[in-house]
Parts: structure tokens; C-alpha cells; sequence
């Protein structure tokens, strides 16, 4: 491979029409490289490469595909520190969350490598006599994966990783602010034994190459994170041709904080749902849902240990928050706060950029007092370093409003009360939904998604993922009988 980085298509690395140049968010001298941008032409290739591979992959045996998932995950498991320190270089995160996502990029494909051997069907007699029935699950096709920069390599392979267990191909758009991340992974996949086209690296505009893809008639299927603008204009490309769709977007989640909590625990919780990956997450807690009877005294205890978080560069010992990740993105954030303050809103601590040892995109993490939940602060998602505390006065009133939003991702409480916790379960009107725990953070062996504007579609993660990478096919079978 050459010094810029290329995509892979049709089981080749291959230059594009122009490249991006990668830069390190925590250092701004820190040029990662360059990454070549993939033409028309090139997707064409790749959409005409990736159908017949898939074919291929359909009727190789399952061990051997079991195998290559296994390989793959093992490798980025023990690359954790090496793929890590690259993820974290290129997207801000501190290094132990880059670590971590690394290792848990493992997980998946180890997972899923599982799951190749658990695709077992259903059988039945028919209501007719001598007639038999055979339900079983058949890949969907071409899947095209586009993933955003928040999570380069975790959110790319919980879709890549189900999508090679259940015999598809893969067309692979990442989003650009994160390019380094996606030719890693790219790099390892590409040295197993696959059909040549069966993963295909298409890195490119997302008002280009995106919008070809997402419009193409040999897309079977979209598996979308990112924003919802953009899930909406995909849904509409995808239903001309009535294609798949899976799609995570938008979220304003609400953690609840109870009087009868435990206040170490809520402050804990809250800092690590709110200020985790810089706020970049569409799982943070956003809106702090406080009790009235202890809400001084919480507010008090956040602000604190907000002020306490060191801020610093990704790689950098010590450091709890990275620089967010692009010039655009420091600029909207700051902007937020703006809002925040015309609303009314109280600036209890953060929401000021910072200098450090290098030139970077650092912003102190923010909490916001005395908001209403009707402000545009609590009504949109901002994903930034920013939480804003709403005051109740019971427990109904805290429900109804973290009830109150247009999205529906994750939801949690933090409460003593075990009656409270389940009415809480049960009545949350989100996908997701913690006790006692902050709203970020879930694991790779179960479904993962949300209601209102921010999911459409089946569920990702765990064996719920088949539900969108295979297409049930129910067979009659009239044997007759034996001579």
C-alpha cells in the first residue's frame, strides 16, 4: 500500500480521483495522512463486484466462514493498543475509550463468528395433509454500511460483522473525518480468504458517493447511523427502490435523578453518561431530569467534578476528556452554549474552549442550570460536552418529561426505589432503558435501538441483527409417499 491511504474494491487497493487529509484533533500539526476519495466509477465496480462475491459467500461452509469472522476479531483484539492509539489519534477520544473500542470490535466479530453456526430454522407440518414445511433465514444480498465518525471502528462492525455471518457482501462508506480508522480495519479483513468484492472499502462525499450508493437498484439493503437529516434523505433514496433500511439517528436522552437515590452515584453517573467520548455519543445524557429536594445539592456536587475533569490531548496520560473532533464541530458546540444562555439557561461551569501544550479543538465540558424542557437545548440533539438540568417535583413529572422529546434512544434513573425502578422500565417510552447506570454504554449480545426519531427499522446487535441481514423464506414440501 502506498503513503496515502486507498480504498479497496473488488478485492484490490486502488487510488481515488482526490484525497482528504486527516488531521489529529488534540494536535493540529498532526497531519495522520491522506486518503483517497473513490469516483463513480469505482462504486460501480464495487456494487458490480460485491453481487457476484456474495454469491460465493452464500455457499461457503459455515465453518470456514465461522473461521474468517473469528481471525478477524481475534486480530483487532490483539491490536488493541496499536488500532486504539490510532483510533483515539484520529477522533479525540482518550486512549483507554479507543482501547476499548477496539476490544470490543473484537467482541462482535467473535460474536458473530458464533452466530454463523446458530443459523438454525423452523419446521412444521402443513394444515394440509402430507405436506411439510421448512422456515429457514437466507441472506439479504448487498448490504451498504454507512457508519459515523463518533465510533469509527465499533458502529462500522456491529454491522459489517452480522452482515458477513448471515452470507452478504458488504460496500463500505465511512465517514470521512475518520478515515484512518477504516483502512485499519479494511487492512485486516482484506487478508482473509474471501471472494474478491465481497468487502469493499468505498471511502468519498457522502453528497457523491453516498447518495449513488444509497440510490443504486443493486443495493439490497442500508444499515445507517448518523444523523437523522441524513436517515430521512436515505429513506427516501432507498424507497424508489424499495430497498431495506436500518437506520439510528438523533437522540436527546434523559438520565432521572430521584430524591431517593444515591447521590454519589448519580453524580457518577451522570459525569460518566454526559462527559464520556467528549459528549459525542448518541446515547449521552443530555437532560438531567433532578428532584426538586435535592437538586441544589446534586447540581452542586455535578458542577464540581465537571470542573475537576482533566482536558487534555487523547493520548495523553490522565486525560478524561478529549478535544471534540473537528473545527466544525468545536464551533457548533460553542454555538450551543450561545442558545443555552439566550434561552435562560445558566452556565454552571465549561463551555469554553481551552488551551493545552498543543493547538487543538479542546472545550471544557459544560453543565447548564435552571433549563426548561421545552428550550431547543432540551429538544435537539447537540452532541457535545454539554448537560442541562431540568428540576421536577416528583417522580410522575420526571417521567412525563423524560417522555417529552422526539427521539427515544436511552432513558435511566437513579433511584433506591424498586417500585419506581420498574414503573420506570416498563412506562419509559425509549429503546434502551438503565437503572442505576448511565444511559451510555451496552452491550454486543443484545438489541440495540430506539422509537421515534431515533431508530427506523429492525434492531442492531445480537442475534436480533438477522432480523435485517436475512429474509425468511418458507418452503412446501410434498414428498409423497414411498414405494
Amino acid at each position: 500500500m502506498s503513503e496515502t491511504g486507498q480504498n479497496f474494491i473488488a478485492g484490490a487497493w486502488c487510488d481515488g480521483q482526490s484525497t482528504i487529509t486527516n488531521i489529529n484533533p488534540s494536535d493540529l500539526s498532526d497531519q495522520i495522512g491522506h486518503y483517497a476519495q473513490a469516483n463513480s466509477a469505482q462504486l460501480d465496480r464495487a456494487l458490480d463486484a460485491a453481487q457476484t462475491a456474495q454469491k460465493k459467500w452464500a455457499a461457503t461452509g459455515l465453518e470456514a466462514r465461522q473461521t474468517i469472522l473469528m481471525n478477524i476479531g481475534n486480530e483487532l483484539m490483539e491490536r488493541r493498543i496499536e488500532l486504539g492509539t490510532l483510533l483515539s489519534r484520529e477522533e479525540g477520544k482518550p486512549l483507554a475509550e479507543g482501547v476499548g473500542e477496539i476490544y470490543r470490535a473484537g467482541q462482535f466479530f467473535t460474536y458473530y463468528a458464533a452466530e454463523v453456526l446458530r443459523q438454525i430454522g423452523d419446521t412444521a407440518d402443513s394444515v394440509r395433509d402430507g405436506i411439510e414445511i421448512d422456515v429457514r433465514r437466507e441472506p439479504v444480498g448487498v448490504v451498504a454500511i454507512i457508519s459515523p465518525w463518533n465510533f469509527p471502528t465499533a458502529t462500522a462492525v456491529w454491522k459489517i460483522a452480522p452482515a458477513l455471518a448471515f452470507g452478504n457482501a458488504v460496500i463500505w462508506k465511512p465517514a470521512n473525518l475518520v478515515p484512518a480508522s477504516a483502512v485499519a480495519l479494511s487492512e485486516i479483513i482484506s487478508r482473509q480468504d474471501i471472494p474478491h468484492g465481497l468487502f469493499n472499502l468505498v471511502m468519498g462525499p457522502g453528497g457523491s458517493i453516498g447518495q449513488k450508493l444509497v440510490e443504486s437498484p443493486a443495493i439490497n439493503a442500508i444499515s445507517f447511523t448518523g444523523s437523522l437529516d441524513v436517515g430521512k434523505q436515505i429513506a427516501t433514496a432507498a424507497i424508489a427502490n424499495l430497498t431495506k433500511v436500518q437506520m439510528e439517528m438523533g437522540s436527546k436522552n434523559a438520565l432521572a435523578i430521584m430524591d431517593d437515590g444515591d447521590l454519589d452515584l448519580a453524580v457518577a453517573t451522570a459525569l460518566g453518561g454526559a462527559f464520556g467520548g467528549t459528549g459525542q455519543k448518541c446515547t449521552a445524557s443530555s437532560r438531567l431530569v433532578v428532584h426538586e429536594a435535592i437538586h441544589d445539592e446534586f447540581a452542586d456536587r455535578l458542577v464540581a467534578a465537571a470542573s475537576a475533569m482533566k482536558v487534555g490531548h487523547a493520548l495523553a496520560d490522565g486525560t478524561q476528556i478529549g478535544p471534540v473532533v473537528s473545527a466544525g464541530q468545536l464551533a457548533e458546540n460553542l454555538q450551543w452554549m450561545e442558545t443555552a444562555k439566550q434561552e435562560g439557561g445558566e452556565a454552571l461551569c465549561g463551555g469554553e474552549t481551552v488551551s493545552r501544550d498543543h493547538d487543538g479543538y479542546y472545550m471544557t465540558p459544560a453543565v447548564i442550570g435552571g433549563t426548561k424542557n421545552d428550550w431547543r437545548i432540551n429538544r435537539e440533539e447537540m452532541f457535545a460536552p454539554i448537560a442541562c438540568i431540568i428540576k421536577v417535583g416528583s417522580y410522575d413529572e420526571a417521567l412525563d418529561v423524560v417522555n417529552d422529546t422526539d427521539f427515544g434512544l436511552t432513558s435511566g434513573i437513579i433511584t433506591r426505589s424498586l417500585a419506581r425502578a420498574t414503573h420506570f422500565r416498563r412506562n419509559a417510552q425509549t429503546g434502551v432503558v438503565t437503572i442505576n447506570l448511565p444511559t451510555a454504554g451496552t452491550d454486543y449480545h443484545v438489541p440495540f435501538g430506539g422509537r421515534g426519531n431515533s431508530s427506523y427499522g429492525p434492531r442492531e446487535q445480537g442475534s436480533y441483527a438477522a432480523e435485517f441481514y436475512t429474509i425468511v423464506k418458507t418452503s412446501y414440501i410434498a414428498a409423497g409417499k414411498p414405494e
